[in-house]
């Protein structure tokens, strides 16, 4: 019985479509990046999304995975990460025909300049585009096209069967036993002015850059994971949530600011 569980569940966490960061990894993104906003972007934000915040908004295209729209089911899939084969870049590769989550961000862009677009197209737009800063920040949103980001890479954490994209998406962190506000408010007070300069930088491709090289330096050598694990890659992880919620600020300020 127990050999049956354990095959069920390692042929379930093939099927299963992990999401970049989890629900914490994500709000800590938009709860750093919230207080960095410039008063241009903030309004902007408001205008748009009320009274629902950056950390808020940030999970909002996960939930609606679940949603039977075309749009959801079909056309968004895509968009919340980009292949980049070892050894490339995506300048080299590019965007496959269905759009990924670098041409996502352009489309969401124009949308956000337009006037003539409505609010609740513009709602959809700084969400999605919430929430694609955060995922191009995790490494394995920038896939390698051999096992789906991971997701077909399984492994044990800490006797439990999944795969190595839910463990840097949830697993890791969520060990941790920290609300998204109590991490965020310890990575924001870690942070060092030199840092934020170091790190701001607007252009996806860089992120994208720094992802596909951590990539390649996060696949364990051996399938049973835990502790050391953890240890070796726990800091990665709170450098590129502390780097998407600084870029995520600088590209909405950017973003908007075409709008003074």
């Amino acid at each position: 019985m127990l050999r049956f569980l354990f095959i069920f569940l390692f042929a379930f966490s093939f099927a299963s479509q992990a999401m970049a960061w989890g629900s914490t990894g994500h709000r800590v993104t938009g709860a750093i990046a919230e207080p960095m906003l410039s008063d241009t972007a903030k309004a902007q934000v408001r205008d748009i999304l009320g009274f629902e915040g950056l950390a808020e908004a940030s999970t909002w295209p996960d939930f609606m995975r679940a949603s039977s729209d075309e749009f959801w089911q079909r056309e968004a899939r895509s968009y919340h990460y980009v292949t980049v084969p070892k050894g490339k870049t995506y300048q080299q590769v590019g965007a496959p025909d269905r759009g990924d989550a670098v041409t996502a961000l352009k489309k969401f862009a124009k949308v956000l300049r337009d006037p003539k677009a409505s609010r609740d197209e513009k709602a959809l737009a700084l969400r999605f585009t919430i929430h694609l800063v955060g995922d191009l920040h995790q490494p394995l949103h920038a896939g390698n096209g051999r096992d789906r980001g991971g997701n077909s890479f399984s492994v044990v954490y800490f006797d439990n069967p999944t795969n190595l994209h839910s463990v840097w998406d949830t697993a890791m962190l969520d060990r941790e036993k920290l609300s998204y506000s109590e991490k965020s408010k310890w990575l924001q007070s870690k942070m060092t002015a030199q840092q934020i300069s170091d790190w701001s930088t607007s252009d996806p491709l860089v992120w994208i850059g720094e992802s596909t090289k951590l990539r390649d330096q996060i696949y364990p050598k051996q399938q049973i994971i835990d502790w050391e694990y953890t240890f070796n890659n726990i800091g990665i992880i709170d450098q590129r949530l502390s780097q998407a919620g600084v870029r995520l600020a600088i590209y909405l300020n950017e973003l908007f600011a075409e709008k003074e």
